[in-house]
């Protein structure tokens, strides 16, 4: 079963000021997240914030892009993708 990725209008006007490469990087991670669940140890500086927060990057350098979500709903496979930006300004 998949997940199912969600996240609100705010987060999509977030991701279109993003440079195109670091887009298709985000677009890529959410394939990723639905496919095969919310722990992606295999991209960039992944961690888990929380029991049910994780981030990781998208691109390196300066500036850094990093990407912020939590799992919702384990049992039904709900996840939320809260915050898509530079490091500086992220959440954490």
């Amino acid at each position: 079963m998949a997940w199912t990725l969600q996240w609100n209008r705010k987060l999509e006007k977030q991701l279109q000021k993003l440079p195109e490469q670091v887009q298709l990087s985000f677009r890529a991670l959410v394939r990723e997240i639905e496919l095969l669940g919310p722990v992606r140890g295999n991209w960039k500086n992944y961690s888990k914030l929380s029991k049910s927060q994780h981030h990781c990057h998208l691109k390196a350098g300066r500036p850094t892009y990093v990407v912020c979500w939590e799992v919702i709903d384990s049992k039904i496979q709900i996840v939320e993708v809260y915050y898509v930006g530079t490091h500086e300004k992220a959440p954490y």
